[in-house]
C-alpha cells in the first residue's frame, strides 16, 4: 500500500499517467440502460402503473424516478447501482412487482432433468408430498391467539382436517364462531390429498394425467365440502356471529372469490377485472374465448346461447384492444394524473374476477358445464349459503393476493365487516403466467402483475383493504389482549350493523 502511494505521488509530481494502482472510475451507464429497459417494460406490461401514478395511488412516481436517476449517477460500484434499482421497485409497495432469483449461465454440459416420479406408485402421504402438497403448519394457528382466551373452545385443530375452528363464549354469553382460512391454495392442505387418494373415482381415473386431474377435482370438492360442514357446525352450536381469519394468508387461486359464496345467502358480485393492454393479457382473453367456445358443445339452451354470444363479442373487442390498442404511458414519469381522469391507463376490461360474468344465480341455465364457463363460482353452488349471519373478516399486514380478493369481495358487497389491520396490498397478480423480465446487462429478473381488481369505489385493490374495525397494536399489549379486543369489537358491533342479536 505504501509503495502504491509513493508511485502515485511521483506520477503526480511528474505529470504522467496515473499509476495502475488507482482504481478505474465506475461507469453507471449499463445500469442506466437497464433502468430505461425496466421503465419501458413497466409502460408495456405493468397493470398497476397508472394507479401508482395517480394521487390516489400514494406514490410520487416522478419523484421516485428522479431519485433513482440520481442514485444511479452517484453510484460508485455495482452494489450501489443495484441497490438503486431495488429501492425503485420497493418504492411501489406492490408485493407482486418484485425481483426473483437470477439465473446462472447454462452449464457447458447440461444435466437433463429426470422424469417425475409416478406418484401413484407411492403411499398416500409420500405421493401427496411428491405432488407438492405441503402442510404449511406455521400458518395453522389463528393469526390472533383466540385458543388461549378463557371461554374459547377449539373444535378442530386444522391439522387432522383442513380448517382450524372454534367457538368463543364470552362471560356475558355471546357466542362467536372463528374459522381459519390459512391459504387459498389446495397444496397447503395435504390432509385432503391423503383422504382423496383412495377415492374409487380417483383410483379408476386411467392414465397419470387423468388421475392427477381427478385427484385435484376431488380435493377441490372436499375443501369446499369441509368448509361448508364447519360453518354449519358453528351455526348448530349457536354461533351468533362469525370471524373468518385470513391473517397471514398469502393468497392462492380463484377460490379466494369462489369461497365467498359459502358465507352468505345474498347474491354476490365478483370484482371487476382489468388486464394490461399487452400481448400477455391478450393471451388470457384468448383462453376465456376458448372456454366460451367449448361451452357451446355442452348443450346450452337459447338463453345461455344469447349470453355466450354477448360475452364472446365483448371479449373479442377486448382482445383486439389488448393486441392492437396502444397509448403512451410515459407521462407517469413526468406528472401525476387522477385515477379516474379518463386518460391513458393501458388497461382493458376483462369481465370479473369470477369469469366473464360477475354474477349468476345457483343452478343458472340448468346446465353447470355451461354456467361455470361464464361465472366460475357456480361450480360450487351446492355449498353456497352455509353461513348466513353477521360476518367479520380478520386481516393483517400479511394478508395478500387471493386473501385480499376474499376480504374485498365480501366487503364490496356489504355482507361482511373487516377488522384487524390493513392488508398487505398485493391485489391482483397474474391472470396468465409469463416469464420474468430479465434486464439485459445486470441480468436481474423481475415479475410484474398483469391484472387489476377494482373495489366498489373504483380504486385498485393493490391499495390494500382497510379494516372497518381497526385493531392496531398498542404499546405494552400482547397478542392475547389484542385477540380479546377483537372479540369485544365484534360483540359491540354486530347488533347495530347487522340488526338484532345475530343468528
Amino acid at each position: 500500500m505504501r509503495a502504491c502511494r509513493l508511485s502515485l505521488l511521483v506520477a503526480a509530481a511528474l505529470s504522467v499517467a496515473a499509476s495502475p494502482c488507482a482504481a478505474a472510475a465506475f461507469d453507471p451507464g449499463p445500469w442506466r440502460q437497464d433502468y430505461a429497459q425496466l421503465k419501458q417494460a413497466l409502460e408495456r406490461e405493468y397493470a398497476n402503473l397508472a394507479w401508482f401514478a395517480s394521487p390516489q395511488g400514494g406514490v410520487d412516481l416522478p419523484a421516485l424516478d428522479r431519485a433513482t436517476a440520481r442514485a444511479l449517477d452517484s453510484a460508485e460500484n455495482d452494489a450501489q447501482a443495484e441497490r438503486a434499482l431495488r429501492d425503485f421497485v420497493a418504492g411501489f409497495g406492490d408485493g407482486h412487482f418484485s425481483f426473483v432469483p437470477s439465473l446462472q449461465p447454462p452449464a457447458a454440459e447440461p444435466v437433463a432433468a429426470p422424469p417425475p416420479a409416478d406418484a401413484r406408485r407411492l403411499d398416500p402421504a409420500a405421493g401427496c408430498a411428491a405432488l407438492g402438497y405441503d402442510g404449511g403448519d406455521a400458518r395453522v394457528p389463528f393469526s390472533l391467539p383466540f385458543e388461549s382466551l378463557p371461554g374459547f373452545h377449539l373444535l378442530d385443530d386444522g391439522i387432522a382436517g383442513p380448517f382450524r375452528s372454534g367457538l368463543m363464549v364470552t362471560a356475558q354469553g355471546a357466542r362467536i364462531g372463528v374459522v381459519r382460512l390459512k391459504e387459498f391454495s389446495r397444496e397447503s392442505y395435504p390432509s385432503l390429498c391423503v383422504a382423496a387418494w383412495a377415492d374409487p373415482e380417483v383410483v379408476r381415473a386411467g392414465d397419470a394425467q387423468a388421475w392427477r386431474s381427478r385427484l385435484r377435482a376431488r380435493i377441490d370438492d372436499d375443501w369446499y365440502g369441509a368448509l361448508e360442514a364447519q360453518l354449519k357446525r358453528l351455526a348448530a352450536l349457536g354461533a351468533q356471529a362469525l370471524i373468518v381469519d385470513v391473517g397471514r394468508n398469502g393468497g392462492g387461486d380463484d377460490s379466494g372469490d369462489i369461497a365467498t359464496r359459502l358465507f352468505t345467502r345474498k347474491p354476490l358480485h365478483s370484482s371487476p377485472l382489468l388486464v394490461s393492454q399487452s400481448p400477455t393479457a391478450a393471451g388470457y382473453l384468448d383462453e376465456q374465448l376458448d372456454n366460451l367456445a367449448q361451452a357451446r358443445g355442452f348443450g346450452p339452451d337459447a338463453q345461455a346461447i344469447q349470453v355466450l354470444d354477448q360475452q364472446t363479442e365483448r371479449l373479442r373487442a377486448a382482445r383486439t384492444d389488448a393486441r392492437e390498442g396502444r397509448c403512451d404511458l410515459s407521462w407517469v414519469w413526468r406528472e401525476r394524473r387522477d385515477w379516474n381522469g379518463g386518460h391513458c391507463r393501458r388497461l382493458v376490461e376483462a369481465g370479473s374476477a369470477g369469469g366473464p360474468l360477475d354474477n349468476l344465480p345457483a343452478g343458472a341455465y340448468g346446465n353447470a358445464r355451461v354456467a361455470k364457463r361464464l361465472h366460475w363460482p357456480i361450480q360450487m353452488d351446492d355449498h353456497w349459503g352455509a353461513w348466513d349471519g353477521p360476518l367479520y373478516v380478520l386481516t393483517d399486514a400479511r394478508t395478500f393476493s387471493a386473501a385480499e380478493m376474499f376480504a374485498a369481495t365480501l366487503r364490496n358487497n356489504g355482507v361482511a365487516r373487516t377488522l384487524g389491520q390493513r392488508t398487505g396490498g398485493d391485489g391482483c397478480g397474474f391472470m396468465l403466467s409469463v416469464e420474468p423480465l430479465t434486464l439485459q446487462r445486470s441480468r436481474l429478473r423481475l415479475r410484474m402483475p398483469n391484472c387489476v381488481r377494482l373495489r366498489s369505489d373504483g380504486s385498485d385493490e393493490v391499495a390494500g383493504i382497510a379494516p372497518d374495525l381497526p385493531l392496531p397494536p398498542r404499546e405494552g399489549e400482547n397478542a392475547r389482549a389484542r385477540a380479546q379486543r377483537a372479540i369485544a369489537a365484534v360483540v359491540a358491533d354486530w347488533p347495530a350493523r347487522f340488526g338484532g342479536a345475530g343468528r
